[in-house]
C-alpha cells in the first residue's frame, strides 16, 4: 500500500497566499482519532492558508481517509523511516495530539514549530492510585484544541467528524427484515475487557428491550455475538466481524439508539449525534472522553460507590479484584426502560 494518500483539494487557490503547512499527529486509535476530528476542521477553516497533513497508522487509515478537511495523509511507518520520509515536506507546525516517547523523537528530527497535547497523566495517576479526582472538568475535544490557541483557534461547537465512503454505506434492507423499521444498535466492543459488559449481562439487556438490536464489533467480538445472538432469538443480529469500521459507522447512523461501552463506536455514534445509553467498566467519564456533544437525551450509566474505580486510565484483560463489579452489578433493567424510552420517542 502507498505510504501517504494525496487528498482532493477542498479550497479555491489564491497565488499569493503561501500555504501554512500543518502536521497532525495521532496514531491510534479509532475513538481518540474521531475526537481530533474538531482539531482538523477548525484549523482548516479557521487558518489562512492552512494545508492540513494528518499522520496515523495504517489500520486507521479508513477512520479518515474520507475527511474533506485533510489535505494529505501520511502513513507510520516506525519512527525513524517515518522521519526520513516527512522531514523535507517543509511543514511549519507539528501538532502533536499523541505526545508519547515516539512522536516526542519525531518532532525533535524534524524541522517544525512543534504543539503538544497535555495528557495529564500525573492526574490520572493519581486519580488511578489514590482515587483523587484533580482533573478538569474539560473534554479531551477542548484539551485538544487548547494546543490551537496560539493560531487563534476557537471551538466552532459543530462537534465530531466522522465521513463514510459512499461505498461503504450499508443499505437498511440488505439488513434482515426485522430491521427495516429500526433498530437499536448495540456496539459489544472495547479495546480491554474490563471496558466491556460481559455476555449474560448484554443479553439480559436484549431480552428486557424485546426490540430489535444490531450487536456491532470486530473480530474479536464474535463469539460473544454469537452468544449474545442464540441467546436472544431473531430479533438479535450478530453483526459482529462482518462489517469494516466505515460500514459498522453506517449502521450506527441509522440507528434509532446506540448502547456502547467506552469505545471507539462511542465517538462516532456521537460524531452523528445519535442518542446514546453509554454503559461504563473500569474506566470513568471524568477522564474527559465522555461521548461530546450527542444527542441531549443522551445518558451514561456508571456504577458508583465503588473504591476500586477506576482501576486504570485504560483496562485491563481481567477484573484486577476479581469480582468485577464495575460490570456486573449494572443494573440492566434501568438500562434496557432507558433504551425503550428513548426508542419509542423516534
Amino acid at each position: 500500500m502507498t505510504s501517504d494518500i494525496q487528498k482532493p483539494d477542498m479550497h479555491v487557490d489564491n497565488p499569493l497566499q503561501m500555504p501554512v503547512k500543518f502536521l497532525v499527529v495521532r496514531l491510534s486509535s479509532i475513538g481518540d482519532i474521531v475526537l481530533a476530528s474538531p482539531v482538523l476542521r477548525c484549523l482548516k477553516q479557521q487558518v489562512d492558508g492552512a494545508e492540513v497533513h494528518f499522520l496515523t497508522k495504517e489500520q486507521f487509515l479508513p477512520v479518515v481517509k474520507a475527511n474533506p478537511y485533510i489535505d494529505r495523509i501520511h502513513i507510520y511507518e516506525g519512527t525513524i523511516r517515518t522521519i526520513r520520509k516527512l522531514r523535507n515536506e517543509g511543514f511549519h507546525y507539528v501538532i502533536d495530539l499523541q505526545n508519547n516517547l515516539r512522536t516526542a523523537l519525531f518532532k525533535s528530527r524534524i524541522s517544525a514549530i512543534p504543539f503538544s497535547f497535555n495528557k495529564l497523566n500525573t492526574r490520572k495517576w493519581l486519580m488511578v492510585n489514590f482515587k483523587r479526582n484533580m482533573m478538569p472538568d474539560i473534554h479531551l475535544v477542548d484539551r485538544y484544541l487548547d494546543t490551537l490557541k496560539l493560531f487563534d483557534v476557537v471551538n466552532d461547537g459543530k462537534g465530531l467528524d466522522h465521513f463514510i465512503p459512499p461505498e461503504e454505506e450499508v443499505s437498511i434492507t440488505d439488513l434482515p427484515q426485522p430491521f427495516h423499521n429500526g433498530y437499536v444498535l448495540f456496539a459489544i466492543g472495547a479495546l480491554h475487557n474490563t471496558k466491556r459488559l460481559p455476555a449474560e449481562k448484554i443479553c439480559e439487556v436484549c431480552r428486557e428491550l424485546n426490540l430489535p438490536v444490531i450487536l456491532a464489533g470486530d473480530k474479536n467480538d464474535v463469539a460473544t455475538g454469537e452468544t449474545v445472538a442464540s441467546g436472544c432469538g431473531k430479533l438479535v443480529l450478530n453483526a459482529c466481524g462482518r462489517y469494516s469500521i466505515n460500514q459498522s459507522a453506517s449502521l450506527v447512523r441509522q440507528a434509532d439508539v446506540v448502547i456502547t461501552h467506552d469505545s471507539g463506536l462511542m465517538h462516532i455514534a456521537a460524531a452523528y449525534k445519535k442518542k446514546i445509553v453509554s454503559v461504563w467498566g473500569n474506566t470513568v467519564p471524568a477522564f474527559g472522553m465522555y461521548p461530546y456533544m450527542p444527542n441531549r437525551e443522551s445518558a451514561i450509566f456508571e456504577v458508583g460507590g465503588l473504591s476500586c474505580r477506576p482501576c486504570s486510565k485504560l483496562g485491563f484483560r481481567k477484573c484486577p479484584k476479581k469480582h468485577f463489579r464495575c460490570m456486573n452489578d449494572h443494573d440492566t433493567g434501568e438500562i434496557a426502560r432507558y433504551v425503550r424510552k428513548l426508542y419509542t420517542r423516534g
